[in-house]
């Protein structure tokens, strides 16, 4: 049976520990992330609601730097549903990536119950 030096099972070990620790921060921020992008998606589903309850004939106007232009109703509900479709899609993309970077840390947890759960014990 071939053993590994302490020194080779070290920088294993190192290894698999940086990678659980850079995929559970990675991880963090990307649930931030998410939580950012639902909180501009809600505002945005309420502000399309508030639109679509006024009367067709009021005036809408959209904030460009320090001033405001009228923009049409059409135009500015067309702007408002397709940043909540872009939202929509990256939190979609940000909820894969979580998977996939949560899939990642427990995969370099069991490793390393894994090799400490079958190192041999050293008395």
């Amino acid at each position: 049976m071939s053993a590994l030096s302490d020194d080779t099972l070290r920088k294993i070990l190192i290894q698999i520990q940086q990678t659980a620790v850079q995929s559970q921060r990675a991880l963090t921020a990307c649930q931030q992330q998410t939580a950012a992008k639902q909180r501009e998606k809600r505002i945005l589903e309420i502000t399309i609601q508030e639109i679509s309850s006024l009367e067709p004939g009021i005036n809408l106007y959209k904030g460009v730097g320090k001033m405001f232009m009228m923009v049409p109703r059409k135009e500015m509900e067309a702007e408002l549903k397709g940043q909540e479709k872009e939202l929509s899609d990256d939190i979609n993309g940000l909820n894969k990536k979580a998977k996939h970077l949560e899939k990642q840390f427990n995969d370099a947890q069991n490793q390393l119950r894994d090799i400490f759960h079958h190192a041999p014990r050293q008395q």
